[in-house]
């Protein structure tokens, strides 16, 4: 029979292990562990010196706070915040002052260039005073420019000229015939393998598949690049966008970019998705000096201006961005605000800003479900009207929904700023305090 002794032992192990799952619960996070480094990379145009600057306040913002944070804490969601009875709402405002505002959309990095030049669009120091941006232009990529064609949603590798073009295309042309030669020995070894090997049969009518796909995207490919640099009108635009971004290039902000080194243009891509629209980045400011002059750590901002082609680009390394088409990102009025390591003492402080701001006209936002606060400014101060909210509601609709009436391609609506919008933001699903359309005085 057990002694007490070793009966006090036991039960005194089980406390201790009790408590100390209790603790690793009240320290959870969204992310995974802390290994040293912060679980965003720093933003690849900084220096080893601006890194680790940026770096000490990632982590600032992503310490433990010592009780659930993100989704695993405790908050009530305000009204003003959630999605209202008539889910399309949410992004049929933001289409609406798409709409009376007259925005241009960029639909690739060529067509951000004029509005920076004009000052549309500013730049967002990548670590502030009071915030950092946390991942903004992580998936840019090292991929050549492109021209994006908005009636196909064709991308168009952009060249310097003719020569380079029929460079790229003889590449093409190579890689495609090698895949076809695999393809074509894939086959010999099938009909060399005995019947009865049926596992090794079906590896290798796999890697005959996989090579026949992949001649075939090279093939198709191919043909696109021909079909536009064939075509003089066509070659024009391709080469005036090449050497738009060339010159810019030269002195984007006192640094300079070889447009044909890959690694090049990926610091310059990630830094084109650091611009936003100056009232956007007025409100940026504004919240974050709230929220760090009350809990000390700089404000996570994780998007700004998005372009089309970035946009496809994320729905094929963002699980939440495969079902979201993002106009209001394309606007420059829309930033995100990561709240996963945010306690609910912290995130009720965001919620209750954002409640104001858009109580006084200034803002539509939403808290989603992907550990995000989604804010879209009104930059005259003022919400659309309801007739044009109203009218909008027609253009948003599910994605999946605009591919079938398409004929799986994106719809072409006689406006390309509303084509664009052709999705429903995701967020909270919960039944109860979906707020309702308050009734507004038209303007």
């Amino acid at each position: 029979m057990p002694s007490k002794r070793s009966r006090a032992l036991r039960s005194g192990a089980a406390v201790a292990l009790a408590g100390a799952l209790v603790l690793g619960l009240l320290n959870r996070n969204d992310g995974p562990p802390s290994s040293g480094e912060p679980e965003v990379p720093p933003p690849p145009s900084l220096t080893p010196s601006e890194a680790r600057t940026w770096k000490a306040a990632a982590q600032k913002a992503e310490e433990a706070r010592g009780e659930p944070t993100g989704m695993a804490a405790a908050v009530g969601v305000p009204a003003e915040l959630r999605h209202y009875a008539e889910r399309r709402r949410f992004l049929a405002v933001q289409v609406a002052e798409t709409r009376e505002q007259d925005i241009d959309l960029p639909h690739d990095e060529a067509a951000l260039i004029p509005l920076i030049r004009d000052g549309q669009l500013v730049r967002m120091n990548v670590l502030g005073d009071d915030y950092l941006l946390y991942g903004v232009g992580a998936h840019a990529t090292g991929e050549p420019f492109t021209h994006w064609d908005q009636r196909t949603g064709a991308r168009i590798p952009l060249y310097d000229g003719w020569a380079d073009a029929q460079d790229a295309e003889a590449e093409l042309r190579a890689q495609a015939d090698a895949a076809k030669s695999e393809a074509a020995e894939r086959r010999a070894a099938l009909r060399r393998t005995l019947v009865r090997a049926r596992t090794r049969r079906r590896q290798i009518r796999a890697q005959i598949r996989n090579a026949d796909r992949k001649s075939a995207a090279l093939e198709s490919t191919r043909r696109q690049l021909l079909s536009w640099y064939d075509d003089y009108d066509r070659r024009r635009l391709l080469v005036s966008e090449y050497l738009l971004l060339q010159e810019f290039a030269q002195d984007f902000n006192g640094r300079t970019y070889d447009l044909r080194v890959p690694a090049e243009r990926r610091l310059m891509r990630a830094r084109l998705l650091s611009y936003v629209r100056p009232q956007a980045r007025d409100v940026i400011l504004e919240m974050a000096r709230r929220y760090n002059a009350r809990f000390h750590r700089p404000l996570p901002v994780t998007s700004l201006v998005r372009t089309e082609a970035y946009q496809l680009h994320l729905g094929r390394t963002n699980p939440n961005a495969t079902t979201i088409d993002s106009p209001p990102h394309a606007t420059g009025l829309a930033f995100d605000v990561h709240y996963g390591h945010m306690t609910a003492t912290e995130q009720q402080a965001i919620m209750d800003d954002l409640r104001q701001l858009e109580s006084d006209g200034r803002v539509e936002a939403l808290r989603e479900t992907r550990s995000h606060f989604h804010v879209f400014v009104f930059p005259d101060g003022h919400r659309p009207s309801e007739p044009m909210i109203a009218a909008s509601l027609d253009d948003v609709r599910p994605l999946r929904v605009a591919q079938r009436a398409s004929g799986g391609r994106r719809t072409n609506a006689a406006s390309s700023k509303m084509r664009r919008a052709a999705s429903v933001k995701r967020a909270p699903t919960r039944k109860a305090a979906v707020r309702r359309a308050p009734p507004r005085t038209h303007r």
